[in-house]
């Protein structure tokens, strides 16, 4: 489903960076790094033709898909920039004109490695938000701080703000790599991007089926069933959420007449209003995507797949997804009282809510 993503930027983030939305450009480096991940050739051509007509020019593209094999390999990376130059060369044929760039030129702390180190180490440093070492694996930190951060990030057809959107790109592209999404998507925020244009460019990347993580698109909602819409009560939700009745195969008939499970999905960006339970306990399997849960007074703990949350009874709490990620929970009640109820309270602050990292 593609939605039209309207960010009112009304506050400063705490990392010194304005909040900004996502650019074109933004959208165009984290489109081709998406694909280029997947090593969708066809649409990559395509989205290198709208690059190129966007004002991104053939110095960066190349520099982008050379930055982009210490992320996705050089198999990739190669086949990437093969497919630059047969747009190129079609464009060529057909007279349709495209912005050169600069040429590249080797970066001047190439060849000393003092040089190279002290950069990688500075960069890395400021990406992370603090020192990071890697003392595992001594010859995997040499490499990061002098081959990735010290060597590729020197030359400067991009900038390190660019390297970075151009890296979440590629990561939403891929799965498995979701601890390193959150990290990069952090240190986007550190090198010069806004938190809103990071989050906002995941959601693009979502909603227009280019991604591999946050699953993306209604026919690959999560792991589970999605259900129907959920619109007996929709009035109680901020956004849009589905519903689907889940039998597990473990259980006995008799046991899931007792425990029924309902399996919720959230699209990014939805949660339900404050509520509390009564006469029943709430038990919440959370099984794809990442999202929130909450309890009045307290601070909100973030969800992934494999986690298992326990609401006593009358506590006032919420849940949902992520800004920038789908979220599926199966959720079951006990009761403890002949007489259940849910009570409905106030949505939860979109301020208060974009402001979860």
């Amino acid at each position: 489903m593609k939605k039209t993503i309207s960010i009112i930027l009304l506050f400063l983030l705490g990392f010194g960076v304005i909040a900004q939305p996502l650019t074109e450009r933004q959208r165009l480096l984290g489109t081709v790094a998406c694909l280029e991940a997947q090593g969708d050739l066809d649409r990559l051509a395509e989205a290198i033709n709208q690059s190129l007509d966007g004002g991104i020019t053939v110095s960066e593209l190349k520099e982008s898909f050379s930055h982009l094999y210490a992320y996705t390999g050089f198999p990739r990376s190669l086949n990437a920039l093969g497919t630059l130059a047969r747009v190129l060369h079609e464009r060529d044929l057909s007279g349709i004109a495209y912005p050169e760039g600069r040429p590249w030129t080797r970066p001047a702390q190439w060849g000393d490695a003092t040089r190279t180190m002290a950069l990688g180490t500075d960069i890395q440093t400021r990406l992370n938000g603090q020192p990071f070492n890697l003392t595992f694996c001594p010859q995997s930190d040499y490499y990061l701080k002098a081959h990735l951060f010290g060597d590729i990030f020197a030359s400067d057809i991009l900038s390190a703000a660019d390297r970075e959107i151009l890296t979440v790109g590629a990561l939403m592209g891929q799965r498995g790599t979701e601890p390193q999404l959150q990290s990069h998507k952090r240190g986007a925020v550190n090198l010069g991007n806004s938190a809103d244009a990071v989050a906002e460019l995941c959601l693009y990347l979502i909603d227009n089926g280019y991604a591999m993580q946050g699953y993306a698109s209604d026919a690959n909602a999560g792991d589970w069933e999605k259900g129907k819409p959920n619109k007996e009560y929709a009035q109680y939700f901020t956004g849009q959420s589905h519903t689907a009745t889940v039998k597990p195969a473990n259980l006995t008939e008799n046991e899931q007449s007792v425990l029924p499970f309902t399996n919720v999905t959230f699209e990014p960006r939805c949660r339900n209003n404050w509520h509390i339970h009564h006469g029943a306990r709430q038990i919440l399997v959370c099984v794809s995507g990442r999202g929130w849960y909450q309890e009045w007074g307290k601070e909100p703990i973030e969800l992934h797949a494999g986690m298992v949350i326990e609401i006593p009874e009358g506590v006032k709490h919420w849940h949902g997804a992520q800004r920038d990620s789908w979220f599926q929970h199966l959720t079951a009640h006990i009761a403890s009282d002949k007489q259940q109820s849910v009570e409905w309270l106030e949505p939860v602050d979109d301020g208060y809510y974009n402001k979860l990292r």
